[in-house]
């Protein structure tokens, strides 16, 4: 009779620690998906943002967080200063830039890579036409020879 209790004993013991163990995973994959979908990607974007804020050089066209778009005009240690319009020029903290649009050098080599895929789609289309009219006029000739006949 002694061995009954002992064995009830350690069943309970058993589902003790399943039951611990059930009642802390849950919590543990919450934490793990707030890591991996929120904590993780904001920490990317803040760095992204810190080095395109440190990045900024003058001639870019930049977006302040209010929505001001304009051409930096000099950039000092802590704060930019941004060409509004002809001669207005505001003074902006480096955090308050959002975006940087697009800069001097970045914008003369996308005009250099656009000019050098319109000669390439020019090329292909003049080797298109060229190789759509030789066969047609083949074809037109090889038909009228045919019905010549």
């Amino acid at each position: 009779m002694s061995f009954i209790p002992l064995l009830q004993e350690a069943a309970s013991a058993a589902t003790g620690s399943q039951s611990m163990l059930m009642t802390v995973l849950p919590f543990v994959l919450i934490i793990a998906i707030f890591y991996f979908f929120i904590i993780r990607p904001q920490n990317k974007k803040q760095k992204e943002a810190e080095q395109m804020r440190n990045a900024l050089s003058k001639g870019d066209k930049v977006v302040t967080i209010g929505g001001v778009h304009g051409t930096v005009s000099s950039v000092k240690e802590s704060t930019v200063i941004i060409k509004v319009e002809d001669g207005a020029r505001i003074e902006f903290d480096r955090s308050a830039i959002s975006t940087v649009l697009s800069d001097k050098k970045g914008a003369k080599s996308e005009k250099k890579e656009s000019k050098v895929e319109q000669e390439k789609t020019e090329k292909v289309e003049e080797n298109s036409a060229s190789s759509e009219s030789a066969p047609a006029s083949g074809n037109a000739d090889s038909t009228s020879e045919g019905e010549g006949k």
